[in-house]
C-alpha cells in the first residue's frame, strides 16, 4: 500500500529492458539506479528475479518492500530488478517486459488484479514461477500465483473495528486514496464489519497531498461527529492529524502501515495506533521463495494458503521496541 501521497509520471517499459540488460552485462554487487529510479541489485548466482510494484517512486513503504527483496537477493546471489507502476497498464507492460527478456521469476502485486490476469497467464506459458505480495491476497491462487506474501487486508481492517470499540470511537472515517485498490477497499469494508459505531468511506486523489488535506479538512468540519479518521498509509496519517487541527476537530487519527516519522507520532500521542504488514518482510520472502523454488522446489504456503506479515498492532507502548528498526528502514 502507499504510504505517502506523490505524483509520478507513468514507467516506460523500456525502462524495464534497459534494467535486465544491465543485468546480463554486470556481476558486480550493490544497487545501481538507471532511469526512472529503475534499480538492478545484482548478486553473484545465475538467476535474475524482477519485482515489479503498483508502488510510487520515492514512497518510504516501497522503500522498505525493495530493502527486503535487495537483502534477499544479494543472500540468495540473485539478479534483482525492481521496477513500478500505479498504473494498472503500466504494471502490466512492465512484467510483460520481464517475459520477453527471460528472467527466472517476478514477484508482483496484486492491486489491481484483472490488469494482470493476462500478464501472469503469459508468464506461465513462458514457464515463469510467478508469487505476489502486498495486495491481492483474495485474487492470488485465481490468478494462478505459485504463492502469496502480504496482510490478510480484510483480517486487518476487522481488528481495527474491535480496536476502535475498545476505544469508545462512535463515528468512524475510512480515508480512501486510490480508488479500485482491493486492499484499501478491503480494509475498509472490514473495519465497517466489527465496527459497532457509524463507519463510512472517503475517497481522494491520493497523488494530490493539498486536495487530500482540503478534502478531509472540510469533511471534518462539516461533520462534528467524526472522532476517528483511519488512513491507509502513514503519510496520509500525518496529513489527517494536521487537517483535524485545522478543522478545529477532536477526531483522533490511526493508520494502515508505518514509517520513521509515524512512529515519532505515534510516540506523541498524535497517532492513535499503526497496524503494521511489514513490508520488508513481504519484499524479502517474495524473492527468497522463488530462489526456493527454483533451486529446491519448495512452495511457500504449499500453493494452497497465504503467507501472513500482518496485522501487527503499534501502539505507543510498543513504539519503542520498533524505533530502531524503523530508523534502520526495515520496519
Amino acid at each position: 500500500m502507499n504510504t505517502r501521497p506523490r505524483r509520478i509520471p507513468r514507467r516506460r517499459t523500456a525502462v524495464l529492458a534497459a534494467a535486465l540488460g544491465l543485468l546480463v552485462a554486470g556481476c558486480s554487487s550493490g544497487t545501481d539506479e538507471g532511469a526512472d529510479g529503475a534499480g538492478a541489485a545484482r548478486g553473484s548466482g545465475g538467476l535474475r528475479i524482477a519485482l515489479v510494484t503498483h508502488g510510487s517512486e520515492g514512497d518510504a513503504f516501497w522503500d522498505r518492500v525493495r530493502k527486503g527483496a535487495e537483502t534477499a537477493a544479494a543472500k540468495d546471489g540473485i539478479e534483482l530488478t525492481y521496477l513500478s507502476d500505479p498504473d494498472g497498464a503500466g504494471q502490466a507492460d512492465l512484467v510483460r517486459e520481464a517475459i520477453r527478456n527471460g528472467v527466472d521469476g517476478i514477484a508482483l502485486t496484486l492491486a489491481k488484479p484483472q490488469a494482470m490476469k493476462d500478464p501472469v497467464n503469459e508468464a506461465r506459458a513462458a514457464g515463469i514461477p510467478v508469487v505476489g505480495l502486498n495486495s491481492g491476497v483474495d485474487a492470488w491462487k485465481r490468478a494462478g500465483l505459485l504463492a502469496f506474501f502480504g496482510q490478510d487486508e480484510s483480517l486487518a481492517g476487522r481488528a481495527v473495528g474491535e480496536k476502535l470499540n475498545d476505544l469508545k470511537a462512535r463515528h468512524t472515517l475510512c480515508l480512501v486514496h486510490e480508488r479500485g485498490n482491493v486492499g484499501l477497499e478491503a480494509r475498509c469494508a472490514g473495519v465497517k464489519k466489527t465496527f459497532r459505531g457509524t463507519a463510512e468511506n472517503l475517497y481522494v486523489d491520493g497523488t494530490d497531498e493539498r486536495a487530500v488535506s482540503g478534502i478531509l479538512t472540510a469533511r471534518l468540519r462539516q461533520d462534528p461527529s467524526i472522532d476517528q479518521v483511519v488512513t491507509n498509509g502513514a503519510g496520509f496519517a500525518l496529513t489527517a492529524v494536521d487537517a483535524a487541527a485545522e478543522a478545529d476537530s477532536d477526531a483522533e487519527v490511526a493508520t494502515f502501515d508505518l514509517n520513521e516519522e509515524l512512529l515519532d507520532a505515534v510516540r506523541g500521542g498524535n497517532v492513535r495506533f499503526a497496524v503494521d504488514q511489514q513490508p520488508y518482510l513481504q519484499g524479502y520472502l517474495a524473492v527468497d521463495a522463488l530462489w526456493l523454488y527454483r533451486t529446491n522446489g519448495n512452495v511457500s504456503g504449499g500453493g494452497a494458503a497465504p503467507v501472513l506479515t500482518g496485522p501487527a498492532f503499534v501502539t505507543k507502548t510498543e513504539a519503542d521496541s520498533v524505533a530502531g528498526f524503523a530508523a534502520a528502514g526495515t520496519r
